[in-house]
């Protein structure tokens, strides 16, 4: 984060001036509980660095996002998903991005409707 930038919501709850229920916590990532769940499990799995959108990615971030992955199969199999789960990353306005700090939802605990919306 630069001197002149706000930090992020999820960057105030690893600060913890922000509280947040963690499911994890490691040095690339963290996994919380969603605040407005769209299924009976929703965890967002989140990146220390902050990175604003998916297309501010860049190829150095591959080991990054495949640790995020590996984190929502742990936080998957921990929270008894075992029937299935689904994992979305939201990008910008039209993909209802509501936070500029890239966070993968893992959804479970009911059937996932296809097509989402």
């Amino acid at each position: 984060m630069s001197e002149n930038t706000e930090k992020t919501l999820f960057e105030k709850m690893m600060a913890g001036e922000i509280e947040a229920d963690f499911v994890h916590e490691d040095d690339l990532c963290i996994a919380i509980r969603d605040i407005n769940p769209q299924a009976p499990t929703h965890i967002l799995v989140i990146p220390r660095r902050p990175i604003p959108t998916l297309d501010d990615l860049t190829e150095d971030d591959e080991p990054l996002v495949g640790h995020l992955f590996t984190v929502a199969r742990k936080v998957a199999a921990s929270e008894g998903l075992a029937n299935g789960y689904r994992t979305v990353f939201n990008c910008k306005e039209d993909g209802q991005q509501t936070v500029d700090h890239i966070h993968l939802h893992v959804l479970g605990g009911r059937r996932m409707n296809w097509p989402p919306g």
